[in-house]
């Protein structure tokens, strides 16, 4: 080594332990080249360059960017200064994340690796985020997130340990508290919206509306009969719904797929008048008759003394639910929303509906003066035993 650069190294006092600026000249597989001041030249190993291990050089730095760093050796012969990235950001990083963890403030970061069990960041130190606090929901593929930048609190410091945990779901979760705060703020009841199916139960789907989840009980699914909530919707699918009510006290909202269709009766009840044979599907089997589906949604009532020409004590000895039948429609009846159906005599149309619902009307025969129609005590007769 010159005197001269001996003389110029030992001017310039540059010291092991030191945090020194300068410009990267050269990145590659072994490391990074630092062009200091006073003609110094330093380098970064990979191991120094980031608080994750297996991290490459130009993951970090590139050629004409700015690094600070610490020294660790200097060479006065050569000229050569050892540098550490790593542990010229660790003592900030700490006080750094001390702060963050006091103040609630997220933070950005970026995932540089995958592990088993989480995520790792390198926030000056290694970061470590648990697979159970990456989202609200259990994310079965992490890959997804490698590379990604990420909004993150800070829950856990520990420099002893050399430890620290973050939580994404923490943001996450702050987020959709938001949004619900505001949704509950504006959504009234009868408005008409469009979400999302989470999840489905037993007794109805929960419907993401946007920041909140709101229920469509299994009764407000189809003007249908529905045994479980599968049989209409799937998870994942988008639905219309009308908002029934509003809780945000307890945090509730309940909503109705049916009630944002249009109504049965205005759909289809036009198609039936009084004589019309038509086919239809027992829904329900009670005391007092059965319950017909002639259209989606709209349902007719046979009662127990219009089954059959023959006395029935039960409806549920002649018809099952999910059988096919035919009827006469006897009356329709709009203001009441009730239609009056018949399964006597009901194999040959009277002026009526054929197969398929479609009506055969007829011409009126002069009726027999002599000949007597059905009379009260015919259709109702059994009401009044």
């Amino acid at each position: 080594m010159s005197e001269d650069l001996r003389e110029m190294l030992t001017d310039a006092a540059v010291r092991e332990g030191d945090v020194v600026t300068g410009e990267v000249t050269a990145v590659d597989d072994h490391g990074v080249t630092v062009a200091l001041p006073h003609g110094y030249e330093g380098h970064i190993s990979p191991q120094e360059l980031s608080a994750v291990p297996g991290t490459h050089p130009s993951d970090v730095v590139s050629v004409g960017s700015t690094v600070t760093a610490q020294v660790l050796k200097v060479d006065m012969e050569s000229g050569h200064v050892t540098l550490s990235k790593r542990r010229a950001e660790q003592a900030s990083a700490w006080e750094r994340m001390q702060q963050l963890l006091e103040s609630g403030e997220p933070i950005e970061v970026e995932i540089r690796d995958v592990v088993k069990g989480g995520l790792v960041a390198d926030v000056g130190v290694r970061a470590f985020i648990p697979a159970s606090l990456v989202d609200r929901h259990f994310v079965e593929n992490l890959e997804q997130f490698k590379g990604q930048k990420l909004r993150a609190k800070v829950i856990e410091v520990d420099p002893q340990k050399n430890k620290l945990i973050l939580s994404r779901r923490a943001v996450l979760e702050e987020e959709s508290e938001a949004r619900a705060r505001k949704l509950f703020e504006e959504l009234k009841p009868g408005d008409v919206i469009e979400g999302t199916v989470q999840r489905l139960t037993d007794f109805g789907a929960f419907v993401d509306v946007g920041g909140a989840d709101g229920l469509v009980h299994i009764s407000e699914l189809s003007f249908s009969h529905v045994n479980h909530p599968s049989e209409v919707v799937r998870e994942g699918d988008r639905v219309k719904v009308r908002v029934l009510r509003v809780d945000p006290e307890a945090g509730r909202i309940s909503l109705s797929i049916k009630a944002a269709l249009p109504e049965p009766w205005e759909t289809y009840a036009h198609e039936f008048q009084p004589g019309d044979v038509v086919q239809g599907v027992v829904r329900r089997v009670v005391d007092f008759g059965a319950f017909v589906e002639l259209r989606p949604g709209l349902e007719g009532l046979v009662h127990v003394s219009q089954i059959s020409n023959e006395h029935v004590d039960k409806p549920s000895d002649v018809l099952q639910p999910g059988q096919e039948v035919t009827v006469r429609v006897l009356s329709v009846d709009p203001e009441r929303k009730r239609i009056s159906l018949s399964m006597r005599d009901s194999s040959q149309p009277r002026g009526g509906q054929g197969r398929g619902g479609r009506r055969d009307r007829r011409p009126t025969e002069p009726r027999n003066e002599g000949a007597s129609g059905p009379t009260l005590g015919d259709l109702f007769g059994d009401l009044f035993k």
